[in-house]
C-alpha cells in the first residue's frame, strides 16, 4: 500500500472520499464536517499545490492527508512549544469508512511526519474536532501533545490543537 502525491487528476476521487467520510461521521453523530467544509475549492487547492497525499485502491482514493505550512489564524493565540522553528501542519486526514481499521490512518500520519521532516520542518501542528474521540485518541497515541483549543465559525464544539516536535 503506497502513499503517493495526489494531483488534480485525483480531484473527483478525493471529493468522493471526503463526501463519504463526512456522511459516515454524521451518521455516527460526529458533526466535524458538512457541505461547507471540506469543499471542492479547498480540496482542489490542496491537489494543485501538491500538498495532498493518499492511498489508492484501484482508481479510488481511500485515504488522504494534507501536509503543508498553512496554519489557521486561530493558532496564533496558542502557546506552542516550537515557537522559533518551521512547523508543518496536517489537515483533512481521512480514511474511507470501508477501509477503516486497517492501519491506513496511522500510516498516513507517519507519512505526514516523515514528509515534514524531509521538508526540514521542526514540528507538526494540527487541530482535531473534540466530538471525534477516535481521531483525538489516534493523535494522543502517536505522541502528540495538546496545546489548547480553538473555535471555528459555525461549529458548536471546539477543536483541540496538538503539536509534535520532530527534532527535539
Amino acid at each position: 500500500m503506497d502513499i503517493v502525491q495526489l494531483t488534480a487528476d485525483d480531484l473527483k476521487s478525493l471529493l468522493t472520499l471526503y463526501k463519504e467520510v463526512t456522511a459516515h461521521l454524521n451518521q455516527n453523530g460526529v458533526r466535524q464536517w458538512d457541505w461547507l467544509y471540506p469543499n471542492r475549492f479547498v480540496i482542489g487547492a490542496d491537489a494543485k499545490r501538491g500538498t495532498a497525499y493518499g492511498v489508492r485502491e484501484g482508481d479510488r482514493v481511500i485515504g488522504a492527508v494534507v501536509v503543508d505550512r498553512r496554519q489557521s489564524g486561530n493558532y496564533g493565540e496558542l502557546l506552542w512549544t516550537d515557537r522559533t522553528g518551521d512547523p508543518a501542519c496536517i489537515h483533512r486526514l481521512a480514511v474511507h469508512p470501508a477501509a477503516q481499521g486497517q492501519g491506513i490512518g496511522k500510516r498516513l500520519l507517519l507519512f505526514a511526519e516523515q514528509q515534514a521532516r524531509t521538508e526540514g520542518c521542526t514540528s507538526i501542528r494540527l487541530d482535531v474536532f473534540t466530538g471525534n474521540p477516535g481521531a483525538v485518541g489516534m493523535y494522543r497515541r502517536a505522541g502528540y501533545t495538546e496545546v489548547g483549543a480553538i473555535r471555528f465559525p459555525m461549529r458548536k464544539e471546539p477543536y483541540l490543537c496538538f503539536e509534535k516536535l520532530l527534532f527535539p
